[in-house]
């Protein structure tokens, strides 16, 4: 095992990844922008170190700074986390080269499967299923338009380098090809500093299904039950749940198997996703994109298998043999993930920098927060506003919805507007209740001007109650209520009004 695991991160994940390595008994490190020196990482690892100014590209993104910091305090091992250098294949083999052991794929793997067009030739010939379309990537207007029409119609145009939505255009008419080719190579070069292009079918009434695999440096890779990532709003995941609604365990075998043979392709030796998109209509599934890292979502898979994900990458990095066979992944239960987001949904998801006044943290039976927050912390604007995870287990999945309102309304956080509300509200859609979803389901059900259209009404309310308190006080003053004053010491219908507002649980 390690001798001691730097955590080039931040925030949750990296609170996750040191408590896997307290448990191995590995000692851990820190680093930190100047923006997070308070941050509950600094104070969970062993030691800590600054790395330079709030924004990533000076300090999170800095990696010969990472490096630095790594021989200077004698970490043989790095752990990405997820996001920042996580699937960045100059720092995996800048790692190698100074000696230090990437807790990830091996660079070729993040390599072919970090662009869309190499991982598509890559599984293709591994015999996985792919969405009609391109394997190579556009060169000319002309070019959009030939595919388009051999294709068909709605279309999506997709960065080969992308993600997060970026560089992804739907279209549905032969008139729109030239102006999101046009656009989606401009976003792609902006995004990513890459504007390869190509375009496949639009897949209709599309659901996000994953499958989460594990490999060691020994030839040995297994996949776990699936997780439905369907409840997506801008293309980011919200809501996940394992195992989906729609897979029953003979298409879950295929996806596995089909999970595994995309991994055989790399020689995957790591934790990673093959990501699926899948007809809810056919339940025909295609393969999207391979995530070489740890997932945000990866909880939920351990809650319904049993099995530590991050112990289990970092065991495999450092030379470990999987401990289990595929015949022992058990798939047992249901596990639902929200993520909590420092953003007002009731304001277009703006997010909410700011001091966190209060905070309760929900718990009980099969319950599991992940979180980097504590009472009294400065959530900045320079990075990712997720602030937590919300994980609970259930036995059936309506038990399992049931223990996540439940959570949801022990929930409290003081100062800023985050996104519980969102979920509470999601949890009660019929169609959510019924496992009747797609990737456009936030979209369809909760449009922003439903929540524009509630908002004045509950301002008005609000002036009106005011109002009234203020005439019953003034009243009480003079006397005329009842033909009686108030009895000393009370306090009054506004201070009464604003006493109902409050959050009880506070």
């Amino acid at each position: 095992m390690f001798k001691k695991i730097l955590i080039a991160n931040r925030g949750e994940i990296t609170i996750r990844v040191i408590r896997a390595c307290k448990e191995l008994g590995v000692p851990t490190v820190a680093v930190f922008s100047e923006a997070d020196r308070a941050a509950l990482h600094v104070r969970a690892a062993d030691e800590a170190y600054c790395i330079g100014p709030a924004p990533s590209r000076e300090s999170y993104l800095r990696y010969d700074r990472i490096l630095e910091v790594a021989a200077r305090c004698g970490a043989d091992a790095i752990h990405p986390g997820y996001g920042f250098l996580s699937e960045n294949v100059a720092f995996a083999e800048a790692c190698a080269a100074q000696g230090i052991t990437f807790i990830g794929p091996n660079p070729r793997a993040i390599r072919v499967m970090g662009n869309k067009t190499t991982s598509r030739v890559a599984v293709y010939e591994m015999g996985v299923p792919l969405v009609p379309g391109m394997r190579e990537n556009l060169v000319s207007e002309e070019q959009a338009l030939e595919w388009a029409d051999r294709i068909g119609f709605p279309i999506m145009m997709k960065a080969a380098a992308g993600g997060g939505g970026k560089g992804l255009r739907q279209i549905l008419r032969r008139e729109d090809v030239v102006a999101a080719y046009r656009a989606a190579k401009s976003e792609s070069l902006a995004s990513f500093g890459d504007d390869a292009v190509y375009m496949e079918r639009y897949i209709e009434n599309p659901r996000h299904i994953e499958i989460q695999v594990l490999g060691d440096k020994h030839g040995n890779i297994i996949y776990c039950p699936e997780r439905e990532c369907s409840i997506q709003r801008r293309h980011q995941k919200v809501i996940e749940e394992a195992p989906s609604t729609l897979v029953d365990p003979e298409m879950r075998r295929a996806m596995g198997e089909a999970a595994i043979r995309a991994a055989k392709a790399v020689d995957y030796d790591s934790a990673g996703t093959v990501e699926f998109i899948v007809s809810g209509r056919s339940r025909e599934f295609f393969f999207l994109e391979m995530n070489t890292r740890l997932q945000v979502e990866h909880p939920i898979t351990e809650m319904i298998t049993g099995i530590d994900l991050c112990k289990e990458m970092i065991r495999s990095a450092a030379g470990y043999v999987l401990p289990f066979r595929q015949e022992d992944i058990p798939c047992h239960g249901h596990a639902l993930e929200c993520r909590i987001y420092a953003e007002d949904p009731d304001n277009r998801f703006l997010p909410t920098p700011g001091r966190i006044s209060g905070l309760r943290v929900p718990g009980g039976p099969w319950v599991r927060d992940e979180s980097g927050m504590y009472e009294g912390l400065d959530v900045p604007i320079h990075y990712d506003p997720m602030l937590s995870k919300l994980v609970v287990w259930g036995s059936t999945r309506e038990r399992m919805i049931t223990r996540m309102e439940r959570a949801l309304s022990e929930y409290a956080v003081k100062g800023i507007k985050t996104t519980i509300p969102f979920h509470a509200r999601m949890l009660k859609n019929e169609r959510f209740l019924a496992g009747d979803i797609d990737t456009n389901f936030i979209d369809q059900e909760f449009q922003p001007q439903d929540e524009a259209r509630v908002k004045p009404h509950e301002d008005i309310a609000l002036v009106a109650a005011a109002i009234g308190a203020y005439r019953r006080d003034k009243a009480k003053a003079l006397g005329r209520v009842g033909g009686e004053s108030g009895p000393a010491g009370d306090a009054s219908a506004w201070k009464a009004s604003g006493r109902v507002k409050r959050d009880p649980g506070f």
